[in-house]
């Protein structure tokens, strides 16, 4: 073993330092710390690294049919369903038994096909990141998979290349890398050798090339200090191995399911107690109570979900939104913050060249003209255009001013670099003489000025303070320079300035202000600098309500941030980790947040979130982290999906409050009757298939129509509101039992198979009816549900009244009602519609809910006016 080696083994080279601890160190250090020389590693070492460290690769993307089945019957209405169904066979109750599995098999498969099929349809988007780089093994160059680069490796890399792994550089010669993907930052870093303090931001890291970032200037040479989960890159894409975080949908489903399985726990114990203590047989006792647990849940409610879920996929897809994780889109719906990155999604993403002035701060078409004469000369055709890989230089050639000058001639050209910060070039003219064109940072090129004109260091001020990039242009006569070098950049004439800017999109200001009235609002989380993104706010019409800074963040303990995120709407020069940070704060004060972004700098946010937002343009990582993928990055795609999340969760809500109100009010009447009456009102198949065709019914429910005024703000989940309403509605249920009960006996003088068939056609009359009224808050009259759940509801409703009377009667255990009930059940469930159309107003007058009148856009003011009359229970717009 040599020397090398030895050293290598002992310092544990083969897991690498890091950039953070490499940054501070001076080049032959690091070379020494990783056991590596300047011509590389043998092939034997890093072949012995790879084993000892693993591949250079990150976490991709499958679907796993298994856990997204684990997902399904995890609900614990489905495991009471379970539970129920084994018990019914073991105690002989075949018929309870067939009706329990056809519940529980349709609603575990119809969630399951429904986000199976999104995950498999997600798979397409994913791809691995399989490249070559150029390694120095045994000091001859080599090609070698990006996947078998070890810390130690000696790389080089050029323009054009995507940086393999974390480097310290060793050798530079005017290297920028464009670190958006990481840092958020929308210009190209320059890169040098220098040591930098280990505490340093990532994105001032500029003595090392992080993993995934783009070379869009110059070469370097560098060794690899850390490799796969351990670079930067990905130790973020690391962070998302854990499952998604709990998000408030499913938070809320949780409790909605607690409180279902207390209130049935209760009624259960009661009834079994009433049952025993009236001496009935143990046996229909434990059945008939099992009954009562399973009826008062609504127990396809995951396959109502689940549809919903799958309806508005579809819905989004027309949009060009692709859902990944389907419980993402109620989220979608429920989202009243958005925190978005600024660079693609309020701006361009791409540099315009904004003005050619003066030093005086006059326009003047010969600055750029100038300038021109130093860049990279224009491609010919459009692609050759995008090839420009310095984004100023193509926002120059872009600019509607720009043309080649006739008679020109660059011979020769000085390469921008960090120390000077300044490029350059001689060139010839059309009567032979020679000028040097010199471009770059402002200060640089007035320090090399003769003088400075008045005025334009204030000129220069108001741009810097206008959140603007700025380059200057300078001359003068070089009749002696025939290969220009660094050294005759003296002696300058400023001629003028360039300034740059990454314009807001068309169509932002619009989409914010739509985002705006839907009670959503913006945050911006950005890599880039306050002065860059505060200007950007005020050019969207937008006034921020305060700025703070990635080091403003770190010295801020929990609580801090957490109350200064209530009101700021700007995070500047964030890190990825302060980005997730902010979210997570976030959510604990009990907002839905939704994160957009489309970096390896923005996936621990979106893994954070309750939806996580990318784009079909995002790294793979940031694709993988997010819940849904925009085909196009538009706030205002956006804005529709959160309108159709909302719609979802409307018809979600209708089902639930429905189910609980009427579900607990046959409950209670049955639970009543059986303590009084000498037989069971209903048999524990006849409370199962009653179940069974209400749900039915509600299949429906996900293509009903939803009211405008409840697409107007989040509506999140409220258990108070909830059991308020099932106590308040559920007894006006119970009253109408009662009404049937003292039909059937004091007039039709039933016995048990009547009694039974006449109760079983009413209450699933009036629960299944009950949808009209209690899916709008309007006057029931002046809402038309959809077509499909109008022909549901009476479909099931004609099925339920017919069984008494079709050959099956006898078979389910009931008798044939005279032809005067069904006159009595028309009037009473007139009767029963009226009162609960009565109790509605009162129920929601009594909740004091102010009538809500955001502004709406333009195209939708008659919708407003229409909706402006009725009130709205929910979370206000802000």
């Amino acid at each position: 073993m040599t020397a090398r080696t030895r050293t290598s083994a002992d310092t544990g080279a083969g897991l690498g330092l890091g950039v953070a601890a490499s940054a501070a160190l001076d080049a032959h250090e690091v070379l020494a710390r990783l056991g590596s020389s300047p011509v590389g590693l043998t092939g034997d070492e890093a072949a012995a690294r790879l084993r000892a460290g693993g591949p250079n690769a990150v976490r991709t993307h499958h679907a796993q049919p298994l856990l997204v089945l684990v997902r399904q019957v995890r609900s614990p209405l489905l495991l009471l369903l379970a539970g129920t169904a084994l018990l019914s066979f073991f105690l002989g109750e075949r018929t309870d038994t067939v009706v329990i599995g056809v519940i529980l098999v349709a609603s575990v498969a119809l969630s399951f096909a429904n986000e199976y099929r999104a995950e498999r349809a997600s798979d397409a988007l994913h791809s691995q990141i399989s490249h070559r780089a150029t390694a120095l093994r045994g000091g001859a160059s080599e090609l070698v998979d990006v996947s078998a680069l070890v810390p130690g490796d000696v790389v080089r890399i050029a323009r054009g290349e995507v940086v393999p792994a974390d480097l310290r550089l060793l050798e530079v010669a005017g290297l920028q890398c464009d670190e958006g993907v990481l840092t958020g930052e929308s210009l190209p870093v320059e890169k040098d050798t220098t040591p930098v303090p280990s505490s340093t931001a990532m994105g001032d890291l500029t003595c090392c090339a992080l993993m995934g970032t783009v070379v869009t200037m110059g070469d370097a040479l560098g060794v690899v200090v850390a490799t796969g989960p351990r670079a930067e890159f990905g130790r973020i894409a690391s962070g998302l191995g854990s499952r998604h975080p709990e998000t408030e949908f499913q938070a809320g489903l949780r409790r909605f399911s607690g409180l279902l399985l207390r209130v049935a726990l209760v009624l259960t114990t009661l009834i079994f107690a009433a049952n025993v203590a009236l001496h009935r047989p143990l046996i229909d006792a434990v059945l008939f109570s099992l009954a009562i647990a399973v009826g008062i849940t609504p127990q396809l409610l995951p396959a109502v979900v689940s549809t919903s879920l799958a309806t508005g996929s579809r819905e989004l897809a027309k949009h060009r939104v692709l859902v990944k994780r389907l419980v993402s889109i109620e989220d979608l719906g429920d989202m009243d913050i958005l925190v978005t990155d600024k660079t693609g999604t309020l701006t361009t993403g791409r540099l315009m060249l904004t003005a050619s002035i003066d030093p005086a701060g006059q326009p003047s078409a010969d600055v750029l003209q100038t300038a021109l004469l130093a860049a990279e000369p224009r491609p010919e055709g459009e692609r050759g255009l995008a090839a420009v890989a310095d984004p100023l230089e193509r926002a120059m050639w872009e600019s509607d001013d720009a043309r080649a000058l006739e008679g020109f001639e660059r011979r020769g050209v000085v390469p921008f670099d960090h120390d000077r910060r300044l490029s350059s070039a001689l060139v010839r003219g059309p009567a032979g003489t020679k000028t040097l064109v010199v471009k770059g940072a402002p200060e640089a090129v007035l320090h090399r000025a003769i003088a400075i004109p008045p005025g334009a260091e204030d000129v220069l001020r108001d741009q810097f303070s206008a959140g603007r990039r700025v380059i200057a242009v300078a001359t003068r006569p070089a009749p002696e320079v025939d290969a220009p070098t660094a050294r005759d950049e003296t002696k300058l004439t400023l001629r003028g300035f360039l300034v740059f800017l990454d314009p807001p999109k068309p169509d932002a200001a619009g989409s914010l202000t739509r985002l705006q009235e839907l009670g959503v609002n913006v945050t911006v989380c950005t890599g880039d600098n306050a002065t860059v993104a505060e200007r950007l706010y005020r050019d969207l019409g937008l006034a921020s309500a305060g700025t703070l800074s990635g080091p403003d963040v770190a010295a801020m303990d929990d609580p801090a941030l957490s109350e200064a995120a209530r009101t700021t709407t700007i995070f500047a020069r964030v890190s990825p980790e302060q980005k997730a940070r902010i979210v997570g704060l976030l959510r604990h004060r009990g907002r839905a947040v939704g994160f957009l972004g489309d970096g390896v700098n923005d996936a621990l946010a979106l893994h954070k979130a309750d939806v996580g937002l990318s784009v079909d343009t995002a790294v793979d990582v940031a694709k993988d982290a997010a819940d849904i993928i925009l085909m196009e990055k538009d706030l205002g795609v956006l804005a529709d999906g959160i309108v159709e999340g909302r719609r979802i969760f409307a018809n979600t809500v209708k089902y639930v409050l429905m189910g609980t109100s009427s579900n607990f009010g046959n409950m209670f009447s049955a639970a009543a009757a059986s303590a009084v009456l000498s037989f069971l009102p209903m048999l524990p198949g006849q409370i199962l298939l009653n179940n069974l065709l209400y749900d039915a019914s509600q299949l429906a429910i996900p293509t009903d129509r939803v009211d405008p005024e409840q697409l107007r703000a989040p509506s999140h989940w409220d258990i108070a509101f909830i059991r308020k309403f099932m106590v308040f509605f559920g007894p006006i249920s119970s009253l109408f039992d009662f009404l049937t009960f003292a039909l059937m006996l004091g007039v039709f003088s039933a016995g048990p198979d009547l009694f039974r068939a006449g109760w079983f056609a009413e209450s699933l009359a009036t629960q299944t009816l009950i949808v009209f009224a209690i899916r709008t808050r309007r006057p029931f009259l002046r809402s038309r549900p959809s077509t499909a759940l109008m022909a549901a509801a009476l479909g099931v409703v004609a099925l339920g009244v017919l069984l008494p009377l079709s050959p099956l009667a006898n078979v389910l255990g009931f008798a044939r009602p005279p032809l005067a009930f069904y006159g009595a059940l028309a009037v009473m469930v007139a009767a029963y519609l009226l009162v609960v159309e009565l109790a509605k107003r009162l129920f929601f007058a009594d909740l004091h809910v102010p009538v809500v009148r955001p502004p709406a856009p333009p195209a939708h003011r008659h919708l407003q006016r229409r909706a402006s009359r009725f009130s709205v229970h929910g979370p206000l717009p802000r």
